[in-house]
This record gives C-alpha cells, sequence and structure tokens, in this order.
C-alpha cells in the first residue's frame, strides 16, 4: 500500500489466479467513541462474548472520550486493554488529561491523529500482528470541518504520507477518521479506497446506515456511533444540553446513564490482498447504567459546552 496522486493511486495486491487455497478472512471489530464509565462497563461486559462468537482476530476502539467523557488516562488505557481492545485510536481530545502523553510515547497499541504536528505526542500509525500471524496497520485522521478545538493538517496528505511509509507486507490496514462533517468524511473515503482495507468515522457519537464496500475494495461507514449511554445528547445528561442550547448559560455536561450500548462495526477482510469482503454495524444493548462516574475518571474538571 502506498500513497500516490488521485490518478495513480496504488490499489490492493492481486493475487495470482493459480493460487487454490483460499485462507479464512481477518475478522475485525471497530468500536464508536467509548464515553465514561457507562461506555466502559458496556465495552467490558459485551466485548468479551462479541470476540468469542464473531471469531474476532483484532479489536480497534475509540477511546478519546473514556475518562470521565473527555480525554482519556494511562490507567483506562490499560483497562480497556485488559477489556480485549488491541488498538485504540484518539482524537480531537487527545491530550485532555497529560498522564496519558508517556504512554502515547512508549505503546505500539495507541495512535495520535496523523495529520497533528510532527512534534505532538504519539505515533502517527502501527502495525500491529494478530494471533494468526496477519500484520495490520492503524492509522487515525482528524477533520478540519467544524474541528476547531485541535487544529490540523491537510488530512489527505497525511494519509499518503502514512501508506508511504507502511512495510510492503502489510497489506491490511484501517484507518478512523475523527471528524465532524459528513462530507469530509465521505472524501476521505474515497480518497483512500482500494488503498486501505476499512475507513471508519467517529467523533459524531450518532451510528450511520451507510456501511458499505467501496468500488475499490474498501470497507467504509461515515461513523460508528458510540458505546455510551443514547438516552442523552451525545452521551450527555440531556437537561444540561438542553439548559445550555436555550438559555446560553453555561451548565456542566455532565455524562448519561440511560440506554446504554456498544455500537461498532464488524468487518471481513482478505488477509493476502487487503481488500473488505464484508461489512455490518453491530450494536448491543445493554439498559441503564448504575452510574455515570466512579473512581477512573479523576480529577473531575470543569467541562467545557462541548457536542463531542
Amino acid at each position: 500500500m502506498r500513497g500516490k496522486p488521485a490518478v495513480e493511486r496504488h490499489t490492493f495486491a492481486e493475487v495470482s489466479p493459480s493460487v487454490i487455497i483460499m485462507p479464512m478472512p481477518l475478522r475485525l471489530l471497530c468500536l464508536g467513541d467509548i464515553v465514561g464509565r457507562p461506555g466502559r462497563q458496556v465495552v467490558h461486559d459485551k466485548l468479551p462474548a462479541l470476540v468469542r462468537d464473531r471469531q474476532i482476530d483484532l479489536v480497534i476502539a475509540n477511546a478519546e472520550n473514556i475518562a470521565g467523557g473527555s480525554g482519556i488516562t494511562q490507567n483506562l488505557f490499560n483497562k480497556i486493554r485488559s477489556y480485549g481492545v488491541d488498538v485504540v485510536t484518539l482524537g480531537d481530545h487527545i491530550y485532555r488529561k497529560n498522564d496519558i502523553i508517556p504512554t502515547l510515547q512508549s505503546s505500539e497499541r495507541v495512535v495520535r491523529p496523523a495529520n497533528l504536528s510532527a512534534n505532538a505526542a504519539g505515533r502517527a500509525y502501527t502495525v500491529v500482528t494478530t494471533n494468526s500471524g496477519v500484520s495490520v496497520a492503524v492509522f487515525s485522521l482528524l477533520g478540519r470541518i467544524f474541528m476547531s478545538h485541535l487544529p490540523a493538517d491537510d488530512p489527505f496528505a497525511a494519509a499518503d504520507r502514512v501508506l508511504d511509509q507502511l512495510p510492503p507486507h502489510v497489506r491490511v490496514c484501517v484507518c478512523d477518521v475523527h471528524a465532524e462533517a459528513s462530507s469530509e468524511k465521505v472524501a476521505l473515503g474515497h480518497w483512500l479506497d482500494g488503498r486501505v482495507s476499512l475507513v471508519f468515522g467517529t467523533h459524531t457519537h450518532i451510528p450511520t446506515a451507510d456501511a458499505k464496500i467501496l468500488p475499490g475494495g474498501s470497507a467504509y461507514i461515515s461513523d460508528l456511533g458510540m458505546c455510551g449511554p443514547y438516552d442523552s445528547v451525545l452521551g450527555r445528561r440531556k437537561e444540561r444540553v438542553l439548559k445550555y442550547m436555550t438559555t446560553n448559560m453555561p451548565a456542566p455536561f455532565d455524562v448519561a446513564t440511560g440506554d446504554v450500548r456498544l455500537c461498532g462495526v464488524y468487518a471481513e477482510i482478505e488477509p493476502e490482498t487487503g481488500r473488505a469482503l464484508n461489512i455490518e454495524r453491530i450494536e448491543v444493548q445493554a439498559g441503564n447504567a448504575e452510574q455515570a462516574y466512579d473512581a477512573d475518571d479523576r480529577p473531575q474538571q470543569q467541562q467545557q459546552p462541548s457536542n463531542d
């Protein structure tokens, strides 16, 4: 996989027609933004059965909202890894908790958006190996449209840089597009079509109904949704958000607890070529959470009004 100008883009490797042994497809599970304690709990409770029943080879999850609804800590990174998440992607709230920075620098199981400054903490991509011996590259991109909290460089150019750096033997590649505008996500999906195995969107916390295989063979969905409380406004208590939106008066956007669900996609990938064979939405309901916060959400800081 290599990043090239649009008219010359490298596409999936072709396998000789003489090859008659068809290996098992690589099975990926990608989870949407994990929001606070309710999101952590549903992943803890529901992920093991999904991995077992679907025979999942690799679990990727966006966890930038895992700590009290905004940011991630070293402790919570280690916890979700213990729940069965293999690779963590992050977005515009990546640096909300300073104690994650050493982990970003040292761990191969977490990536920062590739289009941040070259001096930003963390790695632009990672390559991990599944138990079946398949190498999988994972990277994320930060959108620029309506995304003012953490300004980023051109995501299209950053994607090309990442693909240019991947080792030649890596055929399976997954990209998380953490962006607000659907148009930007769709455009990046087409830009990467035929060069990565799966492009999924995060950040808006609303699952979309457009899971599909693009013409070049890449699986795509505009947004995975979230792992968190859906009786809310994007995971936050609806009465707090409504107060802010109707009065313009500051209100803490506390994490909600009602109608918790685990949302994401299941995808099957051909390991020799990286071409997607199948993609389908996953949604598991888990009822209401007992509480919105626990000791792992330290410290509780005043939340900025936010819709992500």
